[in-house]
């Protein structure tokens, strides 16, 4: 298949598109579950692949006290039999460790998404697509690092030539030195992973994936892209789903980048453009009719408690509230009522929620279940994003909106719900892009979670 020739026709399609708002086609969800991640090794310091530890072995239980012995002939009453020696104890399960993180939020101050990101990213599919042409790059046999030598590091270094990032822009050899463990590292910024200058693990398996994968992440997303009419401003919002991070945007640079928590394979955050418009403290959460009829109605059979615990009021047409004991719940009336969800800091969305208005209903907000922040898989929402540091981003969209700070605002959690406008409405857009390249050229990568890259599938890997 010739993927220039494909490319400059995607290239060429684009630029005419005038379509307003954006172009994201999702096939039916599949499941996807998260990776198990081995270990990245520290900076500077070379390891095999970990071998995985074997199942601890765990003692016989105890034989069952005996019961009463008969006394045997001719021993006088009252006689004990020895006591059996005691047996050991079951080992202890050890406890479980946390787990690895490899994944790391980008520290570079360009947007992922700019006024130049279609144009860059389209121009790079193409590079891209001489490269599968050309029959694609090599594999790397195997984990390399400071003082590795042979094929391995040869392989690395061809991989490297082939994609040709300049900052990557290593000679030929065998043996490992300064040059390339930079070039490593690069390689790792660029596509969201921790800067251990090893190769290895998740780096080992990114650098691995053919080139016509690449292409494809590239070629769909700046398909997906050229629909796209965003109102760029000094100040705007940019959230990368496959990426799971949310970038504030001001004159061009990122001054803060958060780590996000997105919507799972089966509750697909979806593509967005539009202004924040308002801050909401202390909200409540109205369920969405879909949850109740696939969560609450299920859990409510099981477990009639389990609206009084989780503070979910039922509300008729006149906002009064209704008894859960008076509805069936093993029939589906109760997607009739509305469910809301008190305020607190037990509450879905945590304590403060962004407010920005759109056909999906879906925002961004806080969250009591701050750990999956610290998860590399934070494909977990029902569409809606999770943001740590949510504070700090609501303090920022306030500036000129009053006298708010992240302490000022953080002071008002438990108290009475309130609505702050955004005196100068913020653009924000939620893009889906697995691929994409800066303005300076530099191509970024992340997984397609969704599974809804498409362009290229019929090609063989190489």
């Amino acid at each position: 298949m010739n993927f220039k020739g494909l490319t400059s026709f995607l290239l060429a399609g684009a630029v005419a598109t005038t379509v307003v708002g954006l172009a994201f086609a999702q096939p039916a969800p599949g499941q996807m579950a998260p990776r198990a991640m081995p270990a990245a090794p520290p900076a500077n310091t070379f390891t095999p692949l970990p071998v995985p530890p074997a199942a601890p072995s765990v003692a016989p239980a105890p034989a069952p006290a005996p019961g009463p012995v008969a006394q045997p002939s001719g021993e006088a009453p009252g006689f004990t039999p020895p006591t059996p020696a005691p047996q050991p104890k079951a080992a202890a399960k050890p406890k479980p460790k946390p787990p690895i993180r490899e994944w790391a939020l980008s520290d570079d101050p360009t947007p992922s998404f700019q006024p130049e990101t279609f144009f860059a990213t389209a121009v790079a599919s193409e590079r891209y697509a001489k490269i599968v042409d050309a029959g694609g790059w090599p594999k790397v046999p195997g984990n390399v690092g400071p003082g590795a030598k042979g094929a391995a590091v040869a392989a690395l270094r061809r991989r490297l030539q082939v994609e040709a990032d300049p900052h990557e822009n290593v000679g030929p050899g065998d043996s490992w030195d300064a040059q390339l463990a930079a070039a490593v590292k690069h390689y790792q910024a660029r596509n969201g992973l921790k800067q251990t200058g090893v190769v290895a693990g998740a780096t080992l398996r990114a650098i691995n994936t053919p080139a016509n994968v690449r292409f494809k992440q590239l070629a769909s997303s700046s398909q997906r892209l050229a629909g796209v009419n965003f109102a760029f401003g000094d100040r705007y919002v940019v959230v990368n789903i496959p990426s799971a991070a949310v970038e504030a945007i001001e004159n061009g640079q990122v001054i803060k980048r958060y780590t996000a928590v997105v919507g799972d394979v089966d509750h697909r955050s979806p593509e967005v453009s539009t202004r924040i418009s308002a801050i909401n403290l202390n909200p409540t959460w109205t369920l969405p009719t879909s949850i109740i009829k696939n969560e609450i109605i299920p859990k409510m059979r099981r477990d009639p408690g389990y609206l009084a615990r989780s503070r979910i009021k039922i509300l008729d047409g006149k906002g009064t509230t209704i008894d859960p004991r008076s509805i069936n719940w093993g029939s589906e009336k109760a997607v009739n009522y509305t469910l809301r969800q008190d305020s607190g800091t037990h509450n879905a969305l945590g304590s403060i929620r962004i407010q920005m208005n759109n056909k999906h209903a879906v925002y961004m907000h806080d969250t009591p279940s701050k750990g999956f922040f610290n998860r590399d898989y934070r494909f977990l929402s029902h569409g809606c994003v999770r943001v740590q540091g949510v504070w700090d981003l609501a303090a920022w969209l306030l500036e000129g909106s009053g006298n708010w700070d992240r302490a000022s605002l953080m002071a008002q959690i438990g108290k009475e719900r309130q609505d702050l406008k955004v005196v100068r409405p913020t653009p924000v857009i939620w893009v889906y892009m697995t691929g994409w390249a800066s303005a300076d050229g530099t191509v970024h990568f992340a997984d397609d979670v969704y599974q809804v890259d498409s362009i290229g599938l019929q090609a063989d890997a190489r």
